[in-house]
Formats: C-alpha cells, sequence, structure tokens
C-alpha cells in the first residue's frame, strides 16, 4: 500500500470504530421510545435483552472472527463483517415488535462483532507497515486517536440517538448505518490490501467456535433467568448453570486438542495477556452494563427529554476526549501502559462511587461531574489493553489474541447488562408498590413517589455494584507486569 492509501485506510478503520460503538451505544437512548412503541405494558423488563442481543451474538462470533483473520486474512473477513452489520441494521429498521427487534439486534451484532474486533487486527497491520515516526497514521500514536474515537462514539452515541428519536424516528438509529457502512464497503475495498496467508491451507476450528457461543449463551440466560424468569433453585436454572460448566469443559478440551483452535490456550500463559483478558471483561461489566440506566435515570426519574437527557454524556465524552488525546501522546513517548490501566480504573471506580449515590432530586451538576471523572477515567483504558495483548501475543496470534480480549469485554458487557438488569428488577420488585417498572410513567400520586423511590434505590444497587467490579479492577491492574520495550 501507497503512504496515501495507508491514509485513506486509516480513515476508513477509524470511522469503523466510530460506527461500531455508536451502533453499540446509541440504543441507549431511545428504549424509551422504542419500548412506547414496540411494547408499552412490558418493554422496560425487556430493555437488558435489547442490549445483550447485540452483545451476545458478537461475543459469540469474536473467537471465530479471529481465526479466520490469521487464516484468510483480514480484508476479507473485515469486507464480509461490516456487510452483515448492514443487512441487520435494515432489518431492526423494519422492526414491528419487541421480539423482532431483539432478534434482528441479534444479526445485527454478528457483523458487530467483527467492526471493532477486526478493525483493530487491520490498525495494526497498517501499523506494522508504517513508517516508524508515525508519519501517516502508524505507530502508538495512532492507535490512541483510534481509542479517543472509539470513547468519543460511546458518549456521543446516545445523543444523536436521542435527536433521532425527539426530531425524527428510533427507527432512524439504525438506518443511519447504512449509508456511512455502504461508503466505508467501497473505501475498503478499493484501497486496502493486506496479507493473504497465501501458503498451508488451515482448518477453521467451527467446532470450537459453536462450543464457545454456546457457552455464552448458557452463561447470559442464567444472569438473564436466575431470579426473575425463574428461582435460582427452578431445574431451568440449574440445567443452565450445569450447561454452562459442561460446555466450558468442552470448550477447553477442544482448545487443548484441536489441530487450530479458535483460542489456543497458550495464550493464557503469558502473563499480561491472562491478566488483560480478566481485566477487560471487568471493564466491560461494568461500563457496558451500568451507562444505559444513566439514561434511564434521567428520563424516567427526572423527566428530561431523550435528547437533553444525551446532552449529559458530553461531559463524558470531553473527559475521553482530552486524556484520550494525552494517554497517547505519552505512549507514544514511551509511557508504561500500566500508568493508565491503574489510574483509569481508580478513577472509574470514584465515578461509579458517585453515581451510586444519587436520590430522586440530586443536583444535576453531580451527575454532570461523575461522568466527566468516567470520560476521565475510561478515557485512559481505551485501547491500552488491546494494545498490549497485540504487543505481548505471537505474530502469528495477532487475530485471535485481538479478538480473544474482545471476547473477554464482550461477554463481561453483556452478562452486566444482563446481570444489572437482574439486580435492578429485583430491588425494584422489593421496595416499590408492585407491578412493573415499565408502569411507572403510569402511576399518579403516592404510588408514583414510592415507585421513583424504588427505582432511583435499584438504580442506585446496579452502580454500586458497577463500582466493585472497577476495584477489582484496580486490583489486578496494580499486578499487572508490563515488560519495557
Amino acid at each position: 500500500m501507497t503512504a496515501g492509501q495507508r491514509k485513506i485506510a486509516f480513515v476508513v478503520c477509524l470511522t469503523t470504530m466510530l460506527l461500531a460503538v455508536l451502533d453499540q451505544n446509541i440504543v441507549s437512548a431511545v428504549t424509551v421510545p422504542i419500548v412506547r412503541d414496540l411494547d408499552p405494558a412490558h418493554g422496560i423488563d425487556r430493555v437488558p435483552w435489547l442490549i445483550s442481543a447485540f452483545a451476545l451474538a458478537s461475543t459469540a462470533a469474536l473467537p471465530l472472527y479471529g481465526k479466520l483473520c490469521d487464516t484468510l486474512g483480514a480484508r476479507k473477513v473485515f469486507l464480509s463483517a461490516v456487510a452483515a452489520f448492514l443487512v441487520g441494521s435494515a432489518l431492526c429498521g423494519a422492526a414491528q415488535s419487541m421480539e423482532q427487534l431483539i432478534a434482528f439486534r441479534a444479526v445485527q451484532g454478528i457483523g458487530g462483532g467483527g467492526l471493532m474486533s477486526v478493525t483493530m487486527v487491520v490498525i495494526a497491520q497498517l501499523r506494522a507497515a508504517a513508517p516508524a515516526d508515525g508519519s501517516d497514521g502508524g505507530g502508538k500514536g495512532g492507535a490512541g486517536i483510534g481509542g479517543l474515537v472509539a470513547g468519543a462514539g460511546m458518549a456521543l452515541g446516545p445523543l444523536l440517538g436521542g435527536v433521532l428519536a425527539d426530531h425524527a424516528d428510533w427507527r432512524w438509529v439504525f438506518y443511519v448505518n447504512l449509508p456511512v457502512g455502504l461508503a466505508v464497503l467501497a473505501a475498503a475495498a478499493a484501497v486496502l490490501k493486506l496479507p493473504q496467508h497465501h501458503g498451508a491451507r488451515h482448518r477453521i476450528d467451527f467446532l470450537g467456535a459453536g462450543l464457545a457461543a454456546a457457552f455464552s449463551t448458557a452463561v447470559l440466560l442464567v444472569a438473564e433467568w436466575g431470579g426473575k424468569e425463574y428461582a435460582w433453585g427452578s431445574p431451568v436454572v440449574l440445567g443452565l448453570i450445569a450447561a454452562s460448566a459442561l460446555l466450558l469443559g468442552l470448550f477447553l478440551w477442544r482448545q487443548a486438542t484441536a489441530a487450530e483452535p479458535v483460542l489456543p490456550l497458550s495464550l493464557f500463559k503469558i502473563p499480561v495477556l491472562r491478566i488483560s483478558f480478566a481485566l477487560q471483561a471487568l471493564i466491560g461489566t461494568a461500563l457496558m452494563g451500568s451507562m444505559i440506566y444513566v439514561i434511564i435515570y434521567l428520563q424516567l426519574v427526572r423527566g428530561i427529554a431523550a435528547t437533553n437527557a444525551s446532552l449529559f454524556l458530553l461531559p463524558m465524552a470531553a473527559g475521553i476526549s482530552v486524556i484520550g488525546v494525552v494517554t497517547g501522546r505519552l505512549t507514544a513517548r514511551g509511557w508504561s501502559q500500566k500508568i493508565f490501566v491503574v489510574a483509569g480504573t481508580a478513577v472509574s471506580a470514584a465515578a461509579m462511587g458517585i453515581l451510586a449515590t444519587l436520590s430522586a432530586d440530586t443536583g444535576l451538576w453531580v451527575v454532570g461531574t461523575a461522568l466527566l471523572l468516567l470520560g476521565l477515567g475510561f478515557g485512559q483504558l481505551l485501547g491500552q489493553l488491546i494494545q498490549l495483548a497485540q504487543e505481548s501475543a505471537p505474530p502469528r496470534q495477532l487475530g485471535v489474541a485481538t479478538t480473544g480480549i474482545r471476547f473477554f469485554q464482550s461477554l463481561g458487557g453483556a452478562l452486566g447488562a444482563s446481570l444489572f438488569g437482574t439486580v435492578l428488577a429485583r430491588v425494584y420488585e422489593a421496595k416499590g408498590p408492585g407491578g412493573s417498572a415499565s408502569r411507572i410513567a403510569a402511576l399518579s400520586g403516592e404510588a408514583h413517589t414510592q415507585a421513583i423511590r424504588a427505582f432511583v434505590s435499584s438504580v442506585d444497587t446496579v452502580f454500586a455494584c458497577a463500582a466493585g467490579a472497577m476495584l477489582l479492577a484496580l486490583l489486578l491492574a496494580i499486578r499487572l507486569r508490563v515488560p519495557r520495550p
């Protein structure tokens, strides 16, 4: 590739990352309009599935994406993932029921799983081919910009969703992907030239990928149904727990015996990768699983419209942008990634702790301050663990290492959405006036007041759980041993 082609390809990668993160978070701003349109009676209770369907499908596909990149080359896999994502987006926009939307989000997630993970593999290969000084987008500075774009998309996604929900229609949060995605496809097909991995024929471990998908599904169902749809001691939940353990055992056996496993167990022998996998899972659980409830709190408890509620994420975007630039420059100058991982987890835990103290009349400046802190914390984490994984993994396993760390983040995010949804429902049932939280808007008088208090208490419990997850991540970050360059 020429220098000009690399620059265009790098912009394509940044656009793809922005598209992936925007879509994963844009739905959080339109959950209330979606519920009101498709299922006003029980929609709030199904919101975790709306989020988890995308996360679960993308998680299940990740191990296979990594192996396909290492065997077929990242270009073909990248183009296929974008195409699958666009098909899912079109279907989501045309959904006529909550059940259809959840199913189509899963289709979209199959493609979405490749947007971020395969794009990171492409960026790594572009970085390897770029000049050492990073003059055309390569080097660690380029990776920092990628993390900055992803973080900004995470914060600004709900804002865009709110604007579309208030001034157009919630379906446009999906339709807006189509023109951008088609432009990405055209540009990538024209300029992207990556290694094709010619030579010995490789075998794809489809059985291992299937076992990983089945295990992820069983674990998520336990988190979603346990103590909510079914009692923890019910045959259904106990059966799912047993199935999860069996599927995990079969997956580990397959990875130990397969000629070319989708997630080689040898990666776990590398200390940096082992801790990074666990860290990414905890970060995904805390951040992905709880952020949606900030928007729901502002809309249901404070009565703020979708667009205005999303404006509260601008401090988070500002924090991510500022710290992202600083982190990228300092990392390019040789600062250890461990410094930012430790500081980022500590600041994020503090922000979650503040959010755990919300009440029905907390000053809105407190919410903004907490989100600014969350942006400053999370902005230090973006891209650091993926870059560590890429630097620590053997070159021939770049794809599986990159998608492996994304696998644990996505699994953590899916579990977080389901577990926190269950926690919220259980606390609300214990303290509320009866019925589902979906009916709060229809209540009046003392029943409405009691419901609001119960819902706030439920949200506080969710953020307290998220703060605990980030504190555990902080302990792991302190143990991280990053080799000196």
